[in-house]
């Protein structure tokens, strides 16, 4: 098959959306590849880290970001072969991803990267940009949705059960300087793409919201 005809379903959505749940669980339902984009710049954000690259030096990140030995495998993700599925979601990370995020060099070191996991039968590529920018002839495109409420109360449920200390206050205070960071970045800001799904999953389980993904896949014109 080729490149360009490997499907491509996009998830976009804001911080703590449910992108990422739905977006794995659609994948394994059709056996496709997955890409946790957000990870990738988390992923810089722990290396940056780890080597303690100055983060005014948009050089040196990027020149972590095009050489990320990264690997998603069972629902795990891995570098430099270690896992640190638990490491990238530590909040420090994650303040620090959605910082470097708007940096023009690194968002192009990522660039070739993410395309690169387009492979035969299929990929879920969720992110913020991923239906606007990385995949923009995507056969399906969705963008979730859910209140600012319901995203700091799944983010408050996934930081407690990984044995993280949290504070309701603090992550919804947090989730909006994010939107508000995303959605006025002057490069790839966080909007639906053209011809995007609305999906609002502030009243859904993951389950309903993974049914209707795969609805508008099976059947794009209904």
């Amino acid at each position: 098959m080729p490149h360009s005809q490997i499907p491509v379903i996009t998830i976009d959505g804001p911080t703590a959306s449910g992108k990422g749940t739905v977006a794995h669980r659609v994948a394994d339902r059709l056996k496709f590849h997955y890409l946790d984009s957000g990870a990738l710049y988390r992923l810089t954000a722990l290396s940056a880290i780890q080597h303690a690259t100055p983060l005014n030096d948009e050089h040196a990140l990027a020149k972590l970001a095009e050489h990320l030995p990264v690997k998603f495998e069972n629902g795990e993700i891995f570098l430099n072969n270690k896992n640190v599925s638990n490491a990238i979601r530590a909040e420090e990370v994650g303040t620090l991803a959605s910082k470097i995020a708007s940096l023009p060099a690194l968002r192009q070191a990522l660039f070739a990267l993410q395309l690169g996991f387009r492979k035969g039968p299929g990929l879920v590529a969720d992110g913020r940009d991923m239906g606007t920018v990385i995949f923009p002839n995507a056969q399906l495109k969705v963008f979730l949705t859910a209140s600012a409420e319901a995203r700091a109360q799944r983010r408050y449920k996934q930081l407690i059960d990984k044995g993280f200390s949290a504070s309701m206050e603090d992550l919804l205070c947090d989730l909006k300087a994010r939107d508000d960071r995303d959605t006025h970045r002057a490069i790839a800001p966080l909007v639906p793409a053209e011809g995007a799904h609305i999906l609002d999953t502030s009243n859904m389980t993951a389950d309903e919201a993974v049914e209707q993904v795969l609805k508008w896949y099976a059947h794009p014109k209904g």
